[in-house]
């Protein structure tokens, strides 16, 4: 073999033999040609013999590795595989099978919990800035600051969530745990909107800021039940969706497959529920009462919570790989102490575990990049110090680079997700200010967020039924378009939503002024369905720019790190939110000075928001430019199985020499990295070592498979 020939392991289960054999050890270093059985914990099948996991050692040149799953039985040759090869486990963290867990079957729970939880999430924040205005007397900036800093907080507490999933609970559990809280939370929300002692007397003014304010012990209790349910979400929202995509094997052409369409799906999902909550319950806050408005969110999240533990015995889990900030932290140490020591040329002089230690982890192994080098400091050996904080392996740097890559992505979506809290506080205001009768029904500003939900629906159908399959025929990606593309597609609507809503403003303004309403904050004689553009092409922006956002941090970031990839999108829309509260009071109070009214005052009509969305179009054309730069120098992590359907087919049609007792159809082909020539090695200590050959011989299953694959 060439120098550049190295021995790497591959797990293969639900591996079936009649008798437990006695395997010697394989050290992963040595080029012979040895024997290994690991973690083999035989377990009746019916009679037939005992199942278990079996580790071959396979020979690589230029780093190919391929993965065969293979499944031997008596009397039977290779057939399908029927455990989960992407190394999700049952809650007793026992390998799961395939026929009986995951797939659409358990991401339905998910996907009806999703719809029931979102209405309750949005049946208070849709219509929590008119609460604040009209219930606890707040003014224009106050209320509209109060709502993004809360908005913000609940996407930003999902790191917390991420991380004790990641390093503690896991998935699941933490999952549960916080739903506990979340639904406290919302329960104590309900009671301080329902009982008047909890909330300041009924006002009559016309200026609702010249009515008695809430007491100190009436908005503690309103602000501790918001964050209480905050911190709850924060331990749902990265992991729900995870769970959801953790459905789906990876390494299973079929799940792979159903799986690019989950995000659309899911997002799907998310805007159902709150289409219900923009038109049903926020008329019902407006016109029958606030208790009975929160009530019914309440119960929401209750029936929503026990959907998903009903889906329990079928969900797959991920095991947790420990604090992913803490692995994170150690490399960027570990690079900094040795910042001196010079990087060696061959990523093969680097620090590395044996690939037995993933094996034995579940977890996977990534080569060495050239992507930022100063990193690979961290898995320099230098003496005879091995602390993790001075030396890290090149699969937990890699897993470092990849989510310090992201970070230019990260940042540039937070404008967008500053244009979003418009939807829920300015977008609404307006709304106050115009006609909203259609006959005598009343229509509650609140509900033009429907059209966001309608919009969003209608456009990720037609995405996923039809311009997903014509950019197919274009592009060849599964896709249609790259996920970085599908964004950069929403990054100019969003940029168009502003001008429009600039016009539209403007428009407003002087219709007031025409009709001498500008004063007296009156209701302009306008529809309020002028405000419709801006709202419909929020949902087309969102069709491209979040499902997308959603899929990539999920997509690109490392196996082990999943949920803080998830946590990446949520973190964009919780710094946005923030981001609007201090760009709204910043301008607010920038364009007051100098005896100037401002842009932004409880009196729209003397207000000037058409500047002020002005402002945000051209913040937005800027963005829309440093995005470019981003996504032109950003290389996506490869993906573990891009190329099974196709190698499949191609296998298909190579020449597989078997004996007669294998049926080469039924061999399965799961995993493809990189290129080069690769050939499975006899794995079983029967005296035998063929380079081209493995041969079992065990009981009455026998079968060999001559040069399995030569690419």
């Amino acid at each position: 073999m060439s120098s550049s020939t190295s021995s790497i392991f591959v797990l293969v289960h639900d591996f079936k033999i009649d008798r437990v054999l006695s395997f010697s050890s394989l050290t992963p270093e040595n080029h012979s040609l040895k024997s290994s059985f690991h973690g083999i914990k035989g377990k009746k099948s019916k009679g037939k013999g005992r199942e278990g996991r079996l580790l071959i050692p396979v020979r690589i040149n230029y780093k190919k590795i391929i993965i065969i799953n293979m499944t031997v039985e008596e009397g039977r040759g290779v057939i399908d595989e029927e455990y989960t090869q992407d190394g999700t486990v049952n809650l007793k963290g026992k390998p799961v099978l395939r026929s009986k867990t995951g797939g659409w079957k358990a991401c339905s729970f998910v996907v009806v919990y999703e719809i029931f939880e979102r209405m309750a999430y949005y049946g208070i924040s849709s219509n929590l800035v008119e609460y604040l205005t009209k219930k606890l007397h707040q003014g224009t900036v106050t209320s509209s600051n109060n709502v993004t800093n809360w908005v913000g907080t609940i996407w930003i507490t999902p790191i917390l969530g991420a991380y004790v999933a990641d390093a503690h609970l896991g998935r699941y559990w933490t999952f549960v745990t916080a739903s506990t809280i979340y639904l406290s939370g919302i329960s104590l929300l309900t009671l301080a909107v329902s009982l008047p002692s909890l909330k300041p007397p009924k006002c009559f003014e016309k200026d609702l800021t010249k009515c008695k304010k809430a007491s100190t012990l009436q908005l503690a209790v309103f602000y501790g039940a918001l964050y209480t349910l905050a911190v709850g979400t924060g331990g749902t929202k990265p992991n729900i969706s995870t769970i959801g995509a953790d459905q789906f094997d990876d390494f299973h052409p079929k799940e792979k497959k159903q799986k690019l369409s989950f995000f659309n799906w899911w997002m799907f999902s998310i805007f159902f529920g709150t289409l219900f909550a923009n038109t049903i319950l926020v008329y019902i806050q407006d016109n029958v009462g606030w208790a009975l408005g929160y009530a019914l969110p309440t119960l929401g999240l209750a029936i929503s919570i026990v959907i998903f533990l009903t889906g329990t015995p079928f969900y797959r889990h991920k095991l947790p790989a420990g604090s992913t900030f803490t692995r994170m932290a150690m490399v960027i140490v570990a690079a900094l102490r040795k910042w001196q020591v010079p990087v060696p040329r061959d990523p093969k002089e680097l620090y590395e575990l044996d690939m037995e230690e993933y094996a034995k982890k579940g977890s996977y192994r990534m080569d060495s990049t050239p992507s930022l080098r100063f990193l690979d400091k961290a898995c320099v050996k230098k003496g005879s110090n091995t602390s993790p904080w001075m030396l890290c392996s090149v699969t937990q740097v890699e897993e470092t680079k990849q989510m310090l890559k992201m970070i230019p992505i990260l940042v540039a979506t937070l404008v967008p997700s500053t244009m979003m809290a418009q939807t829920n506080t300015l977008f609404l205001k307006q709304g106050t200010t115009l006609d909203r009768h259609i006959g005598s029904f009343k229509i509650p500003p609140a509900s033009l967020g429907a059209f966001v939900t309608l919009s969003l629906l209608v456009c990720v159908v037609l995405y996923d039924r039809f311009f997903v399959k014509i950019m197919q025929k274009l592009t060849k990606n599964p896709r249609g378009i790259t996920l970085l593309q599908r964004m950069g597609i929403g990054l100019v609507i969003h940029t168009l939503i502003m001008i429009i809503a600039s016009f539209t403003e403007r428009y407003r303004l002087k219709v007031a002024r025409e009709h001498g309403v500008v004063e007296s904050g009156g209701q302009v004689p306008l529809s309020i369905f002028i405000l419709l553009p801006q709202f419909i092409l929020m949902g087309t922006a969102d069709a491209f720019l979040e499902v997308a956002k959603i899929e990539f941090f999920y997509d690109q970031a490392p196996e082990n790190m999943k949920s803080i990839g998830t946590s990446y999108s949520s973190t964009t829309i919780g710094i946005g939110n923030f981001l609007s509260s201090f760009l709204l009071s910043t301008v607010s109070r920038i364009t007051k000075e100098h005896g100037h009214k401002g842009w932004i005052l409880n009196n729209l009509n003397e207000s000037h928001l058409d500047y002020y969305y002005a402002f945000f179009a051209v913040l937005n054309f800027l963005n829309l430019i440093f995005f470019s730069i981003v996504t032109r120098c950003y290389v996506y992590r490869a993906e573990v199985s891009d190329s099974i359907e196709v190698l499949a087919k191609e296998l298909k049609e190579k020449t597989v020499q078997t004996s007669n007792h294998v049926n080469p159809k039924d061999y399965l082909l799961s995993l493809l990295v990189l290129e080069g020539e690769a050939w499975i090695y006899d794995s079983l200590d029967d005296g035998m070592s063929l380079e081209d050959d493995l041969d079992y011989r065990g009981g009455g299953a026998k079968w060999k498979l001559t040069r399995c694959f030569d690419l």
